[in-house]
């Protein structure tokens, strides 16, 4: 049996079927991602999974125990991180995290162990006297990790943890994630920034329109995408995805590339551009020197294996409910 399991998972409002008997499961120590569109229900599952709303059908269950039936024994195991929380202006750091551990009825020396001990693993100490209104976001969300770490739970539910938050302060963040899943806690996040979690995720699941489309490990996902890939190419070779940087913006790169036979999925970024041509030898290096001779700067010319974002344009349809 999984730490977590979500079994026929299904939530309507009226005529609304925000999700549609969705399973998976994922075990301790997993940092597990959640990915869809917007409003494709995965906020829904998640505060179900949270104890904070019931299912229309299904369940869920965390170590052995139903959301819906051990509801009060659940809560003391996990901690869950929405996407937007309650702030408490007039609250110090310190505070705002006592205040939280009295809620789960720690008391005394335990109580102000676990406030200590939180402070110094968020990394919180040049601030714990400051009012939380101004910290940045980065420190904000810090803090709100902090509050779901308070009482020690068994899994974290983190609902776009990272929005917001600038280059930096999203690999914080990220580390810190890492630290805890390596001392055995079992983290469920979404997010839309998907080459983050393809570096953070054991296993993924993708959901759209309240229905799962997939779930598994990500690296057997790009490896059943490339194997589709093959089948469906009545060419020898498949195309391959290239990605190129230039040393400068050029202002007619747009327009070089539309004139390049053999390419497609042309997407050009200012200094940055990815597109498909034949993989073979030849006619990357055929293209490479079009591109050269027509004054593109270009200083990477590289192919790229797919990526946990290839995996969810394949696989959904970018349909809303």
């Amino acid at each position: 049996m999984s730490f977590v399991e979500v079994n026929h998972l299904s939530r309507s409002f009226g005529d609304i079927h925000a999700v549609r008997d969705i399973s998976f499961s994922f075990n301790k120590g997993d940092i597990f991602g959640f990915i869809g569109p917007n409003g494709a229900g995965k906020s829904t599952t998640m505060r179900i999974l949270a104890t904070l709303d019931l299912p229309s059908a299904g369940d869920c269950v965390v170590d052995g125990l139903s959301t819906v039936d051990d509801a009060d024994k659940v809560r003391h195991k996990i901690g869950y991180m929405p996407d937007s929380y309650g702030a408490y202006p007039n609250m110090t750091v310190t505070e705002y995290l006592d205040f939280f551990a009295r809620a789960y009825q720690l008391h005394g020396a335990a109580r102000r162990r676990a406030v200590l001990d939180t402070i110094d693993f968020c990394q919180l100490e040049g601030i714990k006297e400051k009012l939380i209104t101004t910290l940045s976001k980065g420190m904000k969300q810090r803090l709100c990790l902090g509050r779901c770490l308070i009482h020690d739970p068994q899994m974290l539910i983190l609902d776009e943890p990272s929005a917001g938050l600038d280059p930096r302060a999203r690999i914080e963040f990220r580390d810190l994630l890492k630290i805890l899943a390596e001392q055995g806690k079992s983290i469920f996040i979404s997010s839309h920034i998907l080459s983050e979690l393809e570096e953070l995720c054991n296993g993924v699941a993708i959901i759209e329109q309240g229905q799962l489309v997939t779930t598994g490990d990500v690296k057997d996902m790009k490896a059943k995408i490339r194997e589709q890939a093959t089948i469906k190419s009545s060419e020898e070779s498949k195309d391959i995805v290239i990605e190129i940087h230039l040393s400068d913006v050029h202002p007619d790169a747009e327009r070089i590339l539309a004139e390049q036979p053999q390419i497609s999925n042309v997407d050009v970024r200012e200094r940055f551009i990815s597109l498909q041509c034949p993989s073979d030898n030849q006619s990357q290096a055929a293209l490479l020197k079009r591109l050269i001779d027509a004054g593109l700067p270009i200083c990477h010319f590289a192919g790229r294996d797919q990526n946990l974002e290839d995996v969810f344009l394949h696989m959904t349809e970018g349909k809303v409910q």
